[in-house]
C-alpha cells in the first residue's frame, strides 16, 4: 500500500532538490559539456545507489512507504545527505507507512513542569529558554525575556503571551534590525521547521504555521522551498539590542525530554568572558533582576507575637 498523496510531494521535492545539488564531479562520475542540468540525473543516482532507474524514479515520485532501511541508506549515500538530511528522509519514510495513516490532529502542548522553570530561573548570568519543535518559546528566564524583549513585545505573540520565533523573524519588520544576520536566522528557522514537519507530518498546528508563514512572507516561501533541514542549531548569534546595543553571543542547544516524542530544546546564550558583550549582557541581567523583583508581590513583615 502507498502512503497518503500529500506526503509524496514532500518526498519528491526533497529528493529532487538534493539530487540537483550534487554535480557529477562530486559524485565521481564523468562529466559532459552537453548536460542540460547541473545536478545528477535520476539514472545516475540509481547507479550510485545500486538500484534500477525505474525503481529510483518511483521512489522520487514519493512511493517510499515500503522501502527498506538498507535501500534508504544507499540513496542517502548516493545523494551525499548529511546526518540531519538522512534523519529527515527516514522520518518521511516512517510517516509514509500504512500503519501510520491517521488524520491530521492538533497535538496537545506539553506542560512545562515547575522543575524546568526553577532550572531556568536559577540561571542568572545567561539567557535561557525552552522551545518546542514549532519554535514556540514555552518557558524562559528573566534574562532571556530582557534579551529578546523585542520578540516578547511583538504583535506576533499569541493570545497566551507566548512568542513564536518563526513568526517574529518572518512577520515582524523589526526582526531585521534585531538580528544582525537576519537572513541566516531565517534560513536556520525554516530548516528547523522542515525537520519538525518530517517528524510530525500530521501536526495540524505546525501545518497551519507553515501555511501562515508561506502566505504572508515571500522570504519564508523561498526558504521553505529550498528543502534545507536542520535538527539542531548551535553557534554564534549577533543581536542589535535596543537598550544595550550590539551583542555577540554563543548559544548551545540541548535536548530536553519532557514527554513522548515531542521535541523540546533548552537553549542557553552566553558571552565570551572579558568581552564587551559580556559587560552588556551583565547590564541586561541587572535590569532583568530589578524588574523581576519589582514585579513580585510585596512580602508582609512578620507580626510580633505576644510577650
Amino acid at each position: 500500500m502507498d502512503q497518503q498523496p500529500g506526503n509524496r510531494g514532500e518526498i519528491r521535492d526533497f529528493l529532487a532538490s538534493r539530487r540537483a545539488k550534487i554535480t557529477p564531479a562530486q559524485a565521481g562520475l564523468p562529466t559532459s559539456a552537453r548536460r542540460r542540468v547541473a545536478g545528477l540525473r535520476r539514472e545516475e543516482v540509481a547507479v550510485l545507489a545500486g538500484v534500477s532507474t525505474e525503481w529510483y524514479t518511483r521512489l522520487e515520485k514519493g512511493h517510499i512507504g515500503g522501502v527498506s532501511e538498507d535501500v534508504l541508506d544507499a540513496v542517502a549515500r548516493a545523494l551525499q545527505l548529511d546526518d540531519d538530511e538522512r534523519t529527515y528522509l527516514f522520518d518521511l519514510a516512517r510517516s509514509s507507512r500504512p500503519k501510520s495513516r491517521m488524520p491530521s490532529s492538533r497535538r496537545r502542548d506539553v506542560e512545562v513542569p515547575p522543575r524546568v522553570q526553577w532550572l531556568l530561573d536559577s540561571i542568572t548570568t545567561s539567557a535561557a529558554f525552552v522551545r518546542n519543535g514549532r519554535m514556540d518559546v514555552v518557558a524562559s528566564n528573566a534574562l532571556d525575556r530582557a534579551l529578546y524583549a523585542p520578540m516578547f513585545d511583538s504583535a506576533t505573540v499569541d493570545k497566551r503571551g507566548r512568542p513564536n520565533i518563526a513568526r517574529y523573524i518572518f512577520l515582524d519588520p523589526g526582526a531585521e534590525n534585531f538580528f544582525v544576520d537576519w537572513e541566516a536566522a531565517g534560513n536556520a528557522t525554516a530548516a528547523l521547521l522542515r525537520a519538525e514537519a518530517g517528524r510530525e507530518p500530521r501536526d495540524r498546528a505546525l501545518r497551519e504555521l507553515v501555511g501562515e508563514l508561506s502566505t504572508l512572507s515571500p522570504v519564508f516561501r523561498s526558504q521553505w522551498a529550498a528543502q534545507d533541514v536542520r535538527m539542531r542549531l548551535d553557534g554564534i548569534k549577533r543581536l542589535q539590542h535596543p537598550d544595550v546595543g550590539h551583542l555577540e553571543l554563543t548559544f548551545q542547544s540541548l535536548d530536553l525530554p519532557l514527554s513522548g516524542r515531542a521535541v523540546h530544546d533548552l537553549i542557553i546564550y552566553t558571552a565570551e568572558p572579558g568581552s564587551a558583550s559580556e559587560d552588556r549582557l551583565k547590564l541586561l541581567a541587572i535590569s532583568a533582576a530589578t524588574q523581576s523583583r519589582a514585579a513580585q508581590p510585596a512580602r508582609r513583615s512578620p507580626q510580633p507575637g505576644p510577650l
